[in-house]
């Protein structure tokens, strides 16, 4: 039997043959593909990326020695995270150093809100801006409104921005989703949420778990619900305490008003159902009373009549009644439900008596 040289070559090349065959086996062992699952198409791309599109803009632009220090010091590799949020960050430093206004929009998305006045942001919607200054600077705000629930400002950014034009894929259809699901738009919220599960294929899984939850609670709203009504009420809340009391925050509370006034008559509807069939139910005998039992109900039959007047009363009750029954309201709902109901009775009453509904502000 020849026995062969244990040279390092040779058990070097050894080692080779073996890792290929494990490799090779493990691949073998692997379950097929699943036909039905679409594979993802939307990635953050890497570091290094980023960092030259952003040093090709830069260098456009003929910087002086100092910002480029400077850029260099934002992307140093030592303190570089290759996250979707950190570069979207990094990037927007870098055009920062060039251009005032993009200055002023990293500041502003740089800390929570300290006043209600917005900037203009009508220049980030520029087409003659580079495609990378425009729409990145574009989720950058974005992404700071929807963290400070101003979601329709938020989608006035991001709305119609497509993953494919950014470098946080994720990021941007995150806070499209956050911003659909609480103004309660369906159909556009779940088509974000399943393009960030299905086609994002580096999502944070702390994105992927909300979005999960999300696409669940957004799927099984149904309109004119109960549930529909409370979340357009926690909306009029939040846009009131932005001090959002313009036509949208009206035309959301019509929007309640008259899905609550669907729900009451569907209730309405039920009740005479039932109070029918109980009716049917205890229709009285056709048979004669027995002679030997006594009936009974033998009193006069006078009652005393009270005037209830000739209206139905609905929201006109006096100032002490109108306001026990709110709350008594308060007791059994949240406290958000008192206002709209009470309005929702104000334009009762003013329809009964033949004049318009007034404004709520």
């Amino acid at each position: 039997m020849t026995t062969l040289p244990r040279t390092r070559s040779t058990l070097v090349a050894w080692a080779i043959l073996l890792v290929g065959w494990q490799v090779r086996l493990a691949a073998a062992q692997e379950p097929p593909a699943d036909p039905f699952v679409t594979p993802a198409t939307l990635f953050t791309p890497s570091p290094e990326e980023v960092r030259a599109e952003a040093f090709a803009w830069l260098e456009e632009q003929n910087p002086a020695p100092e910002i480029l220090a400077e850029a260099q010091r934002i992307w140093d590799p030592r303190h570089l995270e290759p996250t979707g949020t950190v570069l979207l960050d990094r990037l927007a430093e870098t055009i920062a150093l060039i251009d005032p206004q993009a200055r002023e929009l990293v500041t502003l998305c740089s800390a929570p809100r300290a006043t209600m006045t917005l900037p203009a942001g009508e220049w980030l919607h520029d087409d003659s801006r580079p495609a990378l200054v425009r729409d990145n600077l574009r989720l950058l705000y974005g992404r700071w409104l929807s963290q400070e629930s101003l979601y329709d400002e938020a989608l006035r950014q991001i709305g119609e921005l497509a993953p494919e034009n950014v470098i946080d894929p994720a990021t941007l259809l995150f806070h499209q989703a956050v911003a659909y699901h609480r103004l309660v738009e369906q159909e556009p919220g779940i088509k974000a949420l399943d393009r960030l599960l299905e086609d994002v294929g580096d999502a944070p899984e702390r994105y992927k778990t909300v979005a999960t939850l999300m696409r669940i609670d957004l799927a099984e709203v149904k309109a004119d619900s109960l549930d529909h009504i409370a979340r357009r009420m926690d909306d009029i809340r939040r846009r009131l305490e932005l001090g959002r009391a313009g036509q949208k925050v009206l035309d959301v509370e019509d929007g309640v008003i008259e899905s609550l006034d669907k729900l009451i008559e569907e209730i309405e509807k039920q009740q005479q159902q039932q109070q029918q069939q109980a009716s049917a139910g205890s229709a009285p005998s056709s048979k004669a009373m027995p002679d030997s039992r006594i009936a009974g109900a033998a009193g006069k039959g006078d009652v005393t009549k009270r005037d209830i007047g000739s209206g139905s009363g609905w929201g006109s009750l006096p100032p002490k009644e109108r306001e026990e029954a709110l709350q008594q309201i308060g007791k059994d709902f949240p406290p958000h439900y008192r206002d709209v109901i009470e309005q929702y009775f104000r334009k009762l009453a003013s329809e009964q008596e033949g004049g318009e509904p007034g404004e709520t502000p």
